[in-house]
């Protein structure tokens, strides 16, 4: 500083250079100017986001040395001169002459009337009004490109320019001591660690005397909830508060009274200013940390973490604070601006490595922490996101300080503004992301309970919307996270959405989306209401129990329903985002003539599907025949019948292919019994029988099946080896079978009991006879393989010795299907 300067001059002098430097105080900041003004955005392309897109190719391109050597030579201004370069004086007397000319030509009407004219003939040939509309012509994307490349060199050419002379403006300063007054220095020097010292030599004893109260409110509110530690945790800010205060007020009575010549400099207000405000913080951070007194902490943080964190905070908002509150105003005051500027780009820069190195100590616990979720089982899409997030926390983060220090660097007063509110914004649009996020997430997992008697009445609603619900909540879930990233865009001036969504184009789309949603949401409550109305008719348990004609024509007019309504929800989702569907309706009508030419066969099922649903040929579970396939129909569709047979197999048979339809459940059906009974047996004696086995199985379990007597047809057939006798029992539909297989049990019983044969073909085995008429001896093999030949006189003797024989031992008595040997044959021989 020169002494033509009084101190108190200087002083606000210094303070008033602590902001922005002009153009005359520094050739850097006219540079500066010059640079933005030459890339200002006629595009409607912030200037901070081009800083922050910068900040991403500077890490790796920092070139300090190079730059460094380039110093000698001075910025240029916009006009082509040096900003530095010294004004004569025909830099002021230019103006004053061109001033005395204009009054001259205006006072001369010949010369004003030649200057109108000049003037109008230049206006009527500059082309520069009819350009200017080109400034709101459409860009193209590689004119975008373009611009942000432009815009980015400039930005590295002019951050790498800035750190380049961090180092020469350092020693520059320090080497040039001719304006620094060392004297003066030197008393501001010592008044002002007076000041400093009175301060925190005040606020250590005050901390000191404060720990008893402190001490008491911690233990009571050791083991309380929450609530309790809140409410003192109110005098505890109280006192750490009056501290605070208390500590700033002697610092102030000190300067103001013990100062020099009774006065308070501006250091010395700078330097209590700096630490109210730095203490303020400080204080935040150890109200919510509390890591002298963990009764009163909030956080579920252990005393170990408490303490680490709150050592790093306070460190770093002390560094930052009393560097740009008090240092660096200080310096430019008493050293120079340049050495200032320099001050300020060291402290943030040493604040951001500090800032890394706490990042990178901490890498591994933030990603355990964050893979709790995965760790747990929780795979949905909150868990994966935490992952991710567990996995490039770090990357992120020291990618963003970077980003942030590049962008302070260029452009601190727009730039820096914009940042830490488009920091702010995003951060909000990530949390009120997560939390909803993790309440969808929460809604899937957990699913949908209905009540007892819903469930009852309508037992596949509860499935229905556990299928139905998730998919709309996985939708919800998308749209939230694609709002999120719009939000986030948004506010980094990447995508220019609240401006799309006040515009007439962005209002029109979004209008669309909700009558799609709108639509969507109605057809698909439609379709939930018929097809709980269905399910509740054909539920037995609910009502009057469904017959089987309903059962069928509900389930064809869900599935008609179904494809109806999703033909008019799809035509109206197409009209509403703007598609003409009368064309589409006459296409679609031509498509399906050709295609009723095309596909006959398929018309055919169709054709023949609705007769026979028309005549009511087969319902759903009835029995029948449909081509030469016997079964139970499952399902009908309008083409189609799926018949399960009795071996389990499913048949999908087309109606084109079904010439007749045998169904075994219309009206009442009978049992058939054919039995065969022996040429020798007595046909009444068989007969009665029979009628006593249908009075036997009227007493069990299947009596409530039969429908009337028995009704005896008697003798049917006389076949091959018997006479068959046929007798028909009348029952319900369906139960015939049962029946059937019931009187069959019975049937053999009683023919048993009476030594009724039920003949069974027979096998004559001839060995052939001699000239004598003698048989020959039948060559047969033993158990231990080998030949031999047994007269049948020795079998019988081996028979009556042993007990067993290698020949069938002939048999005698009635013959029954489970004694099927036939007789001796000689017995029939006899």
């Amino acid at each position: 500083m020169r002494e033509a300067n009084p101190p108190e001059s200087r002083q606000q002098a210094g303070v008033d250079r602590c902001g922005m430097l002009s153009a005359s105080q520094c050739p850097y900041v006219s540079s500066a100017l010059a640079l933005a003004s030459a890339n200002t955005a006629p595009y409607g392309y912030d200037r901070p986001m081009r800083c922050i897109l910068t900040a991403f190719l500077l890490t790796c391109a920092l070139l300090i040395g190079s730059v460094s050597a380039q110093e000698g030579a001075p910025p240029e201004a916009p006009g082509g001169a040096a900003a530095g370069a010294p004004s004569d004086g025909s830099g002021v007397e230019a103006p004053a002459g061109s001033v005395q000319s204009l009054i001259q030509i205006l006072e001369n009407d010949q010369a004003r009337a030649e200057l109108i004219a000049k003037l109008k003939e230049t206006a009527a040939a500059d082309p520069a009004p009819e350009a200017a509309p080109a400034e709101s012509e459409d860009l193209g994307p590689a004119r975008i490109a373009a611009e942000y490349t432009r815009s980015i060199a400039n930005h590295t050419a002019e951050l790498v320019t800035t750190l380049g002379r961090v180092g020469a403006d350092l020693g520059d300063a320090l080497s040039d001591t001719s304006e620094i007054d060392t004297m003066r220095l030197g008393r501001t020097v010592l008044n002002l660690c007076l000041s400093v010292a009175v301060v925190f030599g005040a606020f250590v004893l005050l901390r000191l005397l404060s720990r008893a109260p402190l001490q008491m409110f911690a233990r009571r509110a050791e083991g309380r909830r929450w609530v309790a530690r809140v409410m003192y945790l109110v005098p505890t800010l109280l006192v750490e508060a009056a501290t605070i205060v208390l500590a700033w007020l002697a610092g102030y009575v000190f300067s103001l009274f013990f100062g020099s010549r009774g006065e308070m400099s501006i250091y010395q207000t700078l330097f209590l200013n700096a630490f109210i405000a730095i203490e303020a913080v400080k204080l935040v951070c150890r109200l919510l940390l509390m890591p002298a007194y963990p009764a009163l902490r909030l956080i579920p943080l252990g005393d170990t973490g408490a303490a680490y964190w709150y050592f790093w905070l306070s460190r770093v908002v002390s560094l930052v604070g009393y560097g740009l509150l008090f240092v660096v105003p200080v310096a430019a005051a008493e050293i120079s601006p340049r050495f200032s500027g320099a001050v300020k780009v060291l402290v943030v820069l040493t604040a951001v490595v500090m800032t890394i190195l706490i990042i990178l100590q901490n890498k591994g616990r933030v990603r355990a922490f964050l893979h709790r979720r995965m760790e747990a089982g929780k795979t949905d899409a909150l868990g994966r996101f935490f992952a991710f997030l567990g996995n490039h926390w770090h990357q992120i983060a020291i990618l963003y300080l970077i980003a942030f220090f590049v962008v302070w660097s260029v452009n601190p007063e727009e730039a820096l503004p914009f940042m830490l509110r488009a920091t702010a914004e995003s951060l909000a649009a990530i949390v009120v992301g997560v939390l909803v996020t993790g309440f969808v997430s929460r809604a899937i997992s957990l699913g949908l309970r209905l009540p007892d008697d819903v469930k009852q009445r309508l037992p596949l609603l509860e499935s229905r919307l556990n299928a139905f619900v998730p998919t709309v909540l996985k939708a919800v879930r998308l749209v939230v996270l694609v709002a999120v990233l719009l939000t986030i865009a948004d506010a980094w001036n990447l995508l220019q959405v609240l401006e799309w969504i006040g515009s007439e184009e962005g209002q029109g789309f979004l209008g669309k989306i909700l009558s799609v949603l709108i639509v969507l949401g109605i057809g698909g409550a439609i379709y939930l209401t018929v097809t709980s109305w269905v399910e509740y008719r054909l539920n037995p348990s609910a009502g009057r129990p469904p017959t089987a004609r309903e059962i069928t024509l509900l389930s064809l007019l869900r599935n008609a329903f179904t494809i109806v309504l999703c033909v008019i929800v799809f035509m109206l989702v197409l009209s509403e985002i703007g598609v003409n569907i009368g064309p589409l309706l006459a296409s679609v009508g031509v498509l399906s003539l050709a295609f009723s030419f095309g596909a006959q066969k398929m018309v055919q099922d169709v054709v023949t599907g609705v007769f026979i649903q028309f005549e009511n040929a087969m319902n759903t579970g009835d029995v029948v025949t449909a081509g030469g396939i016997t079964g139970v129909v499952e399902a009908l569709s309008i083409r189609s019948v799926s018949l399960r047979s009795l071996d389990g197999t499913l048949h999908l048979i087309p109606f084109s292919s079904v010439d007749a339809v045998s169904n075994f459940m219309k009206g009442y059906s009978f049992h058939v019994a054919e039995i065969g009974v022996a040429y020798r047996e007595s046909i009444p004696e068989v007969k009665q029988a029979m009628l006593d086995a249908f009075e036997k199985l009227k007493e069990t379990e299947h009596g409530a099946s039969i429908i009337g007597d028995l009704e005896m047809h008697g003798i049917t057939a006389f076949a091959d080896s018997s006479v068959v006798v046929r007798a028909r029992i009348k029952t319900p539909p369906g139960s015939q079978w049962g029946v059937g297989r019931a009187y069959n049990e019975i049937i053999k019983e009683v023919f048993d009991e009476r030594n009724i044969e039920i003949p069974f073909p027979h096998v004559t085995l001839y060995m052939g006879e001699d000239k004598q008429g003698n048989a020959p001896p039948m060559r047969v093999i033993n158990e231990d393989g080998d030949k031999a030949r047994i007269a049948p006189e020795e079998a019988r003797d081996r028979t009556a010795t042993t007990g067993a024989t290698d020949l069938a031992e002939p048999r005698r008595g009635p013959v029954t299907p489970v004694n099927q040997d036939g007789p001796d044959t000689d017995e029939g021989k006899e």
